[in-house]
């Protein structure tokens, strides 16, 4: 799979860092949702899952870290 940086918009449907899923079952296809469009111009957001919370933050170095 090919790595590239994201594109500035976070409406772009088709980055050519999202793996090519065609032929694959409906079930293994998984939305892709832009990290912009999590964070919202936020260092920092919180996550609900399954009745625990979770941070989704991003560092200087423009990594995503997850934590509970």
């Amino acid at each position: 799979m090919k790595t590239a940086q994201p594109a500035a918009d976070p409406d772009v449907r088709n980055p050519s860092w999202v793996p090519d899923l065609s032929g694959k079952e409906p079930s293994a296809i998984a939305q892709v949702l832009p990290s912009a469009s999590l964070l919202r111009g936020q260092k920092a957001v919180a996550i609900e899952h399954n009745g625990s919370l979770y941070r989704l933050q991003s560092t200087r170095a423009g990594k995503l870290i997850l934590t509970k």
